[in-house]
Order: C-alpha cells, then structure tokens, then sequence
C-alpha cells in the first residue's frame, strides 16, 4: 500500500525553488528556465516515489488514447516546477492580470456582485493560484480564501510568508472539517465569500471519507468533503480550471450545482453521482492538458483505514 499523499516531500526542492524565483525577479523568465532544468532533474533522479507514480500515470494516459510523447515523465516534472514558481509570483503579486483569459465566468462574478458566498471546487490541475492575478474576483470587497493543509505545505507557505507577508491572508488551515471549522467557514460564505477546495486528494485523516468513481479508466478515490462541505452551506458551486496556455493562463470557471443536497441517510447514494460528475469533469479537463495534472503519489490507491463498501 502506498503512502498517503501527506507524507510525501512533494516540496522537496523549494529551497532550489526559492533561489529560482530570485533569478527571475533579477534576469526574467528566460534565464529562469534555463536554470530550472538542472534543478528539476535532479529533483526526478532522487525522487523515485513520485517519478514511478509519474509514470504510472503516464501509461494510464496512454491506455486511454493519449501520447504524452518522449520523455514525459520529465516533462511532467519540469511542468510542475513551473507551476511552483507561478504560484509564488500569483502570492507575491508578480503574476501579470493581462496574462490571464478567463471563460465562463459570467455565473460567478454576477453570485459575487449579489454579495452571495459558494464554494469553488477545483484540483490539482494546473495553477488555480492564479486566479489571485484578477482584481475582477476580488471585486465588491468579497474575498477568495483558499483552504489548505498547511500541515503538508508548511514549508511552502512559509517561503511565501518570507516572500510576502500578506500572502497568509487568504489561506485558512483545514485539516479536517470538524463541527468548529465548518462554523468558521460558514461566517465566511455568510459575508459573501468564496471558500476554494481541492476535489482531487484523499483528507488527512485517521478514517477519510472518501467514494469511490472512474478515472481515467479504472476506479480511484475522491474526497467526500467538498461536497458534504457544500450541503451544510447551502451555497451555490463552481468548478474552476485554471492552465497554463503558452506565455500565460485560461482560467474557465463552470456552475456544477445550485445546491448541494447530501442527506444523513442514503448519503453514499447522494455523494456517488456527485462525486463521479466531478471525476468526469476533471478527466474531460485532463485530457486537454495532460501534463497539467500533479498528483505524484499512488492517486489510485484505496486508503488503508477504509474500504470502498464502508458508509461515510
């Protein structure tokens, strides 16, 4: 059984990543890459947890029609080292609004006008950061806040801290959605804020609730918490995709549901559909950017302290 994701160093080379940024606050971007590349493949040969399950995931991409072309794996990395940087420049402000189109947003900015809360669930995928670099989702004062497992990125969010103090403001630590959390949370979308959850990792959890739903192929697990998040709120939710598309991003938002309704009973029979519509959005968006997607750990596998058949 592989380790859950928590426990991997998947930051293991921000320090290498904190000099990166400086060379690119001082020579540009260019420069930049040109240095990257020694970083990140040392960062491959040394990490072979995260290179095998790069590569398993290549080969599922492969099964499903896919060429992710030669030296992918690498590639893979060297995409995710991009990510990492541009997600330092959306916390420091250094990330450029004019490089950044946004689709389908019309639902959202218009829920945000009305002073109206949601939930936005997004993933893995790209660098929904970004979304910091539009002043147009900051509009009418309401707030994104990103929740997060600090207990997993402490040492990242720390090199943002160093980067820009401010950049904390907007992150709120959830390790588990507790009845005191979800208060907290609640007075926030109750002032028209939008909460931002990953949709696309197991919880850090003794006992993860987690369903079971089909992706790329073969069945994988998926946090249930979003969306039992998304029925005590009684907020309308978004999906949010946020690519890289050559020098800059698309970022393309779509209404997944009006409302979230998870019963107490028959609740894994609420959550299935829901959780499967999200796996199968999130595959349809993968496919288009392959090499997008960073879950360097065994995505596949079923928790230890659960079992697919178990209530949740």
């Amino acid at each position: 059984m592989s380790r859950h994701w928590a426990k991997l160093d998947e930051v293991g080379f921000l320090f290498g990543m904190r000099l990166l940024y400086r060379v690119h606050c001082v020579l540009g971007r260019l420069p930049l890459r040109l240095a990257l590349y020694p970083v990140v493949f040392v960062y491959w040969l040394v990490s072979r947890e995260a290179r095998r399950s790069s590569r398993d995931y290549l080969r599922r991409l492969a099964e499903a029609g896919l060429s992710p072309g030669r030296c992918a794996s690498l590639r893979h990395f060297v995409c995710f080292a991009e990510t990492i940087l541009d997600k330092l420049l959306a916390w420091t402000g250094g990330l450029d609004p004019l490089r950044c189109i946004v689709e389908n947003a019309g639902d959202f900015l218009e829920t945000l006008r009305h002073g109206q809360g949601g939930i936005i669930v997004t993933a893995h995928f790209g660098n929904f950061e970004v979304s910091r670099a539009l002043g147009a989702l900051q509009g009418e004062k309401r707030q994104v806040h990103v929740l997060v497992h600090t207990r997993n990125a402490l040492r990242f969010n720390q090199m943002m801290a160093e980067l820009n103090p401010a950049s904390q403001l907007n992150l709120i630590q959830v390790t588990e959605l507790d009845p005191g959390t979800v208060m907290r949370l609640a007075a926030r979308v109750a002032e028209g804020d939008f909460l931002v959850i990953t949709g696309d990792r197991v919880p850090v959890s003794d006992k993860p609730s987690v369903v079971s739903a089909p992706f790329f192929g073969s069945p994988a697990p998926f946090p249930s918490g979003p969306w039992i998040l998304a029925s005590v709120l009684q907020v309308p939710v978004f999906l949010m995709w946020a690519v890289a598309e050559g020098e800059g991003f698309r970022i393309r938002f779509e209404r997944f549901r009006d409302r979230v309704v998870v019963p107490r009973r028959g609740r894994r029979e609420a959550l299935v559909p829901l959780v499967a519509d999200f796996a199968a959005r999130l595959e349809a968006e993968v496919r288009k950017s392959p090499l997008q997607w960073f879950n360097f750990f065994d995505f596949w596998s079923m928790p230890e302290s659960i079992s697919d058949d178990k209530p949740v």
